[in-house]
């Protein structure tokens, strides 16, 4: 695996990099999906596997993304659900807190979890938990100083990560790969597309 925790964010105004093309060289022979395409078709020609050219890459892409932003966000003490919260709050804007479940709209994660999360980020001093005034049974989330500055800190290293792993892409692509991507995932989960309301 490249280690990405010596990637930091980009200077402002320098250009941006190259894609590296021995990557895309070496992808037929590296590729797991692929050789495992073939061998379907072999075996069982009557079934149409093509979609596992897309879903069988993203299956895959999950734990590669996922050890690598662990990987960025080691140094900081945090996995990416941790940072994912504290991420979230941050860009939600002053007053950085979010109701639980404003919170979980706004993750990329599932909601299995989240109170031990919220607990785990409380105990180390990132959040505080405490009751909505505006709803004495609700309860608040806010970023603490100190959560702000870690997440500050862990921002600009988990932006250069998320470029690096679409380093092999030419600006066009990866806007096309994004909008490909957008249309499949909320025409097959529309309740991930909202803004939470």
């Amino acid at each position: 695996m490249i280690a990405l925790g010596c990637y930091a964010a980009p200077h402002p105004g320098s250009a941006p990099r190259r894609p590296e093309k021995g990557l895309r060289m070496e992808h037929e022979k590296n590729d797991l999906v692929g050789r495992g395409i073939a061998l379907w078709a072999s075996e069982r020609p009557d079934l149409d596997s093509s979609g596992k050219a897309v879903v069988g890459r993203l299956i895959r892409l999950e734990e590669v993304v996922l050890r690598s932003l662990n990987a960025v966000l080691q140094p900081f003490g945090l996995k990416y659900q941790e940072y994912a919260v504290l991420a979230t709050l941050r860009v939600s804007g002053p007053p950085y807190r979010l109701t639980p479940s404003r919170l979980q709209a706004t993750l990329l994660f599932t909601s299995g979890g989240l109170s031990n999360l919220l607990k785990r980020l409380e105990r180390d001093g990132l959040v505080r938990r405490s009751t909505d005034p505006r709803d004495g049974r609700g309860v608040l989330v806010r970023l603490t100083a100190r959560g702000q500055r870690l997440a500050d800190e862990a921002m600009p290293r988990h932006a250069a990560a998320e470029l690096h792993l679409l380093r092999m892409f030419e600006p066009q692509e990866r806007a096309a790969l994004a909008r490909l991507l957008s249309v499949m995932m909320v025409g097959n989960a529309p309740e991930l597309g909202p803004a939470p309301g």
